[in-house]
């Protein structure tokens, strides 16, 4: 089964061996390299794992904490998942994960007497 290609982000990390604990402490550099971010933004881009980031941010975050790409982003392979079959539309046979062959009684709408 071939690789999964995935990454791990290290901004946290190398923000703090640069003394910089604090996610706002990039603030006022970005600022100087004419990237303006709000503090959640700054926020999400040091805790979580950016999906899409600009090359622009990219590079200020290099030239800020005088780093390498390597530094911040480090590739690994993951071994590829087999794919779970697909579920079949309702009332199929197919079980959902957890639920086995517990299944909600089917309602019935009669006409509302008025």
């Amino acid at each position: 089964m071939a690789a999964k290609l995935d990454y791990h982000w290290h901004l946290r990390k190398v923000m703090a061996d640069r003394g910089m604990f604090s996610t706002t402490d990039l603030l006022p550099p970005l600022k100087e390299r004419g990237i303006t971010l709000s503090t959640s933004q700054v926020y999400r881009l040091v805790v979580e794992r950016p999906e899409r980031l600009s090359l622009k941010i990219l590079m200020a975050l290099l030239d800020i904490l005088d780093c390498a790409m390597d530094d911040l982003i480090e590739p690994i392979a993951t071994a590829g998942t087999a794919k779970k079959p697909k579920e079949a539309a309702a009332g199929g046979t197919a079980a959902s994960e957890g639920v086995g062959d517990l299944r909600p009684r089917r309602a019935r709408i009669t006409g509302v007497e008025r």
